[in-house]
């Protein structure tokens, strides 16, 4: 999702940090949203909750499946003055779907974000299989954290995005300013509590703070991707990655779990680095067609809570040493996934780089 929206929407060049206390890589955060659970929804227009309302209605009576508002006119919970009116009307429409998204209201995302992650179920079962594996506690899904995948192709967050949903956590995600920036999908992605990154060299510990704080107030975990891009490795293991994600956690001392995935590298290809015009979509639209037809296996497997005890932030070497920690945990989840691909990738994507090396491919 990241890597699609930021090849076809122009994003404002930005400089990385390069002071020498942090990574050159350092991804400063900054929560604009402010402390979602503390502050109340704003009542949307008329019209717009009419169409969230229609959307849910629509997503759960046809691709998503059974749900307590199928036949809502009929049967399942509303309100009581709704079951005496009895109607479908607007009003009625309305009410019943304020009334079944409280959850999502309660864990920080809004119910125009609830609606947009219930169309990316949609789109996930209409390309491939969705296969959950592990859980997360249910004391750390309301609770400040990070989450590390890897990251193997343009269709992988779509995927985690419903895994996660599926998993009873809201997604949310750390990312560049630029993809926040962009209509519908950026203001979507905000109203689910994702966390604002920007790049910058003005105040690198200001900054670091920023992040900080942000990590500490949010209403759940958050997804990061510590590879930063999409694996450019031959045999698509993770590449070696960066260190940031470490630094927050011990920073912010919260917890860190796994995610490691396989599978939706063959829903759409890697495509081209910029998309300058319709032919560049091209590949896109002719690998997704493909995936319809073939409906690969998207395989999620949440991972044990990751062991940084020991660690402590500003101690030399442990921001490197939880970094390993998270990384190898990521691969020897990975390792079942792809049992019968150990080396390299059936599916054959001839547009994706292959570059790259990963110091934690298993050798044996």
């Amino acid at each position: 999702m990241a890597e699609l929206l930021a090849r076809v929407v122009p994003v404002r060049a930005e400089e990385d940090f390069d002071a020498p206390d942090f990574d050159a890589d350092f991804d400063v955060v900054r929560d604009e949203e402010g402390l979602v659970d503390e502050r109340p929804d704003p009542e949307p227009p008329r019209l717009l909750a009419v169409f969230e309302a229609a959307v849910r209605f629509a997503m759960f009576s046809t691709v998503v499946g059974p749900h307590p508002m199928s036949h809502s006119c009929h049967t399942g919970p509303r309100p009581h003055d709704l079951r005496r009116r009895g109607s479908c009307d607007a009003p009625a429409m309305v009410a019943l779907f304020h009334h079944n998204t409280e959850p999502t209201r309660r864990s920080g995302a809004s119910p125009a974000w609830w609606a947009m992650t219930q169309v990316d179920r949609g789109l996930v079962r209409l390309l491939g299989r969705l296969e959950v594996t592990g859980t997360i506690p249910p004391e750390l899904r309301d609770r400040p954290g990070l989450i590390a995948a890897n990251h193997i192709g343009m269709f992988d967050a779509f995927v985690l995005t419903a895994a996660l949903r599926e998993a009873g956590v809201n997604p949310r995600f750390l990312l560049t300013a630029g993809l926040l920036d962009t209509p519908v999908i950026g203001w979507g992605l905000k109203q689910g509590g994702s966390i604002r990154v920007d790049r910058g060299k003005s105040n690198v510990a200001e900054a670091f703070t920023r992040t900080i704080d942000a990590l500490r107030s949010a209403s759940g975990p958050v997804l990061v991707y510590p590879e930063g891009r999409i694996s450019r490795t031959p045999g698509l293991w993770p590449e070696r990655g960066k260190t940031g994600l470490a630094r927050m956690a011990l920073a912010a001392d919260v917890p860190v779990m796994t995610i490691s995935q396989w599978g939706a590298h063959e829903a759409v290809y890697w495509g081209t680095e910029r998309v300058n015009s319709w032919r560049d979509l091209m590949p896109l639209v002719t690998s997704g067609l493909r995936a319809i037809r073939d409906r690969p296996l998207f395989r999620v497997h949440f991972g044990e809570r990751v062991d940084l005890s020991d660690l402590a932030a500003g101690k030399p070497g442990d921001a490197v040493r939880a970094h390993k920690r998270i990384m190898r945990a990521i691969t020897d989840d990975l390792v079942p996934l792809r049992a019968d691909e150990p080396d390299t990738p059936r599916f054959y994507d001839p547009t994706r780089p292959t570059d790259s090396t990963s110091p934690w491919r298993p050798t044996a």
